[in-house]
């Protein structure tokens, strides 16, 4: 069937258009159209009131679904309820496509959480792939975070690659002194109350003597798993880079994205050298990082912020790229790219997701200002529509 939206501000890339009529069909954009162009031959019409059309966006990075899984420490659901409940929640916050991100971990100094497993990630992996040929509301994909200490994960990880069970694949550091915990106090807090959970007792001396003798997967086998996720199409991420020479080392593993880069300097060092920078929305409507490190506004002020990712907080990309609008004067199709053409780049997607233009997937979303803020008032998804919500008052 042929569908119309008429009456909108369509977000390209580098402009707002008006005046146009935009046409759907067998899910893709089929025809952009001046708005004086007849449609009688459309099944079904929707009047956007002068409001925003703009690609969906593709969440690179995060970790949402664990709370859907485990509301609680000692509360675990059943992991295909969680996913689908966490999918309506996420397509009402404009994301229709997700890269779930699960670890690979294997110390608890960070709290004890019965996801960061091997079974839990093969089981997350496996409703994935599975859910894609099923009933679902959003495309799902799943982004491996493997942490350098577990050494155990290296073939777990390999043979979940081989298997295609693997989208993205990130690989993080959390040893204190460096990367996302260069201040020792930072972590030593992180220690004390992350997320709730049981954590092991020990001092910040005998945390600094673990770490400093513990076994890390090698600069080898970490080239080998980038260059088979290179082979099977699959971007590879760093995680918390805080040195040139971090960055540096990366670009010898065949890394291809910087996530969350710690300091400005290092930002732009990982853009100069051709790395696809990730921020976190959340730090934009904090006013900043919640451990100490870059701003995420400043580093779109400096045109260092490729890519803008939920980490934590899914409704944060949308207000995010609102308040840089509204607050900084940034360019509206600019922040908007950030969270679709430019993470459908970064895992090779463009062809067909990212952008509002012919012949691509129509993934889209009708987004007005409200008392202020954005809202989304429909969502289409493959050309279908999945979301409306009228406001009132």
């Amino acid at each position: 069937m042929l569908r119309a939206i008429k009456n909108a501000k369509l977000v390209l890339p580098d402009q707002i258009l008006t005046g146009k009529t935009l046409f759907i069909e067998d899910g893709r954009i089929s025809a952009i159209q001046d708005a004086s162009v007849s449609l009688e031959g459309a099944g079904a019409v929707t009047d956007a009131h002068g409001r925003f059309l703009m690609p969906g966006f593709i969440d690179v990075h995060s970790d949402r679904i664990e709370q859907f899984i485990l509301p609680r420490p000692t509360a675990r659901l059943n992991f295909e309820l969680a996913m689908k409940e966490c999918e309506r929640e996420l397509l009402c916050q404009g994301i229709t496509m997700m890269y779930h991100s699960l670890s690979l971990y294997k110390d608890e100094l960070l709290g004890k959480s019965p996801l960061r497993t091997k079974e839990s990630v093969e089981q997350m992996a496996a409703l994935i792939e599975d859910l894609r040929t099923r009933y679902h509301l959003i495309h799902h994909r799943f982004h491996l975070r493997l942490e350098i200490d577990n050494v155990d994960a290296f073939p777990v990880a390999k043979e979940m690659i081989e298997k295609k069970r693997i989208h993205e694949i990130s690989f993080m550091d959390h040893t204190p002194g460096q990367g996302q915990y260069r201040s020792l106090e930072v972590y030593k807090e992180t220690v004390r109350t992350y997320g709730g959970r049981e954590s092991k007792s020990m001092t910040m001396e005998e945390i600094l003597a673990y770490h400093d003798g513990k076994d890390r997967i090698t600069l080898e086998q970490m080239k080998e798993l980038a260059a088979l996720a290179h082979e099977n199409g699959i971007a590879v991420a760093s995680h918390d880079d805080d040195t040139v020479q971090k960055l540096e080392l990366n670009r010898q593993i065949g890394v291809d994205i910087s996530e969350f880069p710690i300091s400005l300097a290092t930002a732009k060092a990982a853009r100069e050298k051709g790395f696809a920078t990730v921020v976190g929305a959340p730090n934009i409507l904090l006013g900043g990082s919640h451990s100490g490190n870059m701003s995420a506004a400043e580093a779109i002020r400096e045109n260092c912020a490729d890519i803008l990712c939920s980490d934590y907080y899914p409704p944060a990309i949308l207000h995010s790229i609102f308040t840089m609008w509204k607050q900084y004067g940034c360019d509206l199709p600019e922040l908007v790219a950030k969270a679709t053409r430019n993470p459908a780049r970064a895992m090779g997607l463009d062809q067909d997701y990212g952008t509002v233009e012919v012949g691509k997937k129509a993934d889209l979303l009708i987004v007005e200002l409200l008392d202020g803020y954005p809202v989304i008032t429909h969502v289409l998804v493959d050309g279908v529509p999945t979301v409306r919500m009228e406001y009132r008052r």
